[in-house]
C-alpha cells in the first residue's frame, strides 16, 4: 500500500479505506426506520473514516436493497454490528473506553460548536429516531449531550442531516490531531 498523507484520504481505493486507520468514533443508530437514512449514514460515515456503526433496535441492516439506495457500497466499507438493545451498545463502549454523546435537545446538553474533544479520548455519537429522537433511558445513562444550534421555526432536522453535521465537526476537530 502507498504511504498515505492527510491530503490523500479524498483519494483512496477500497483496499486502502479498509487498511487506513479510522478516526476513534462510532456512530450509534438507535432504532432508526428509515432505511434510506440508514443508508446515508453509512455513506456519510464512509466519507468520515468513522470507525464502525453500531444498529440498535428496529434499525435496519446490511445486505438490504433500499440501504444500498443511498449507501452506494459504503455498507460494505464501513463496519458495523447489530444489538437488539441501544442500552447494550452503550454499555459495551462504556467497557471499551469510549465516551457516549447523544445528540439530543435536552437541558444541560452542549451546543455543537462549544464541544471540546480530547485527543486521548474514543467518541461514540447515538443518533435517535426520526420521531422520538434517543430514547430518555439511553440518554440518562450517556456521558452527555450534544445539540445543533438552530434558529428557524422547526427545532428538528432529518437524521441523517444532523449525522453529516455531527461527523463533520467532530471529524475535523479529530483529524487535527492526526496531522
Amino acid at each position: 500500500m502507498r504511504k498515505l498523507k492527510i491530503t490523500d484520504l479524498h483519494r483512496l481505493t477500497v483496499e486502502e479505506f479498509h487498511k487506513v486507520k479510522k478516526l476513534p468514533l462510532i456512530v450509534v443508530l438507535d432504532d432508526i426506520r428509515s432505511m434510506h437514512n440508514i443508508g446515508s449514514v453509512f455513506r456519510t460515515s464512509d466519507a468520515f473514516l468513522v470507525d464502525k456503526i453500531y444498529l440498535c433496535g428496529i434499525t435496519a441492516t446490511p445486505p438490504n436493497a433500499e440501504i444500498h439506495k443511498t449507501a452506494l457500497g459504503a455498507e460494505d466499507t464501513v463496519e458495523w454490528k447489530y444489538f437488539e438493545s441501544t442500552i447494550d451498545a452503550v454499555n459495551e463502549l462504556h467497557k471499551d473506553g469510549f465516551t457516549v454523546i447523544s445528540i439530543e435537545q435536552v437541558e444541560g446538553s452542549t451546543m455543537l460548536d462549544k464541544v471540546k474533544l480530547d485527543s486521548d479520548k474514543k467518541y461514540a455519537v447515538i443518533m435517535g429516531n426520526e420521531v422520538k429522537g434517543v430514547k430518555q433511558e439511553v440518554v440518562n445513562i450517556c456521558d452527555g449531550c450534544i445539540e445543533i444550534p438552530q434558529y428557524g421555526t422547526k427545532h428538528s432536522l432529518n437524521v441523517s442531516v444532523t449525522t453529516g453535521i455531527i461527523l463533520w465537526e467532530l471529524a475535523s476537530k479529530m483529524m487535527k490531531n492526526r496531522v
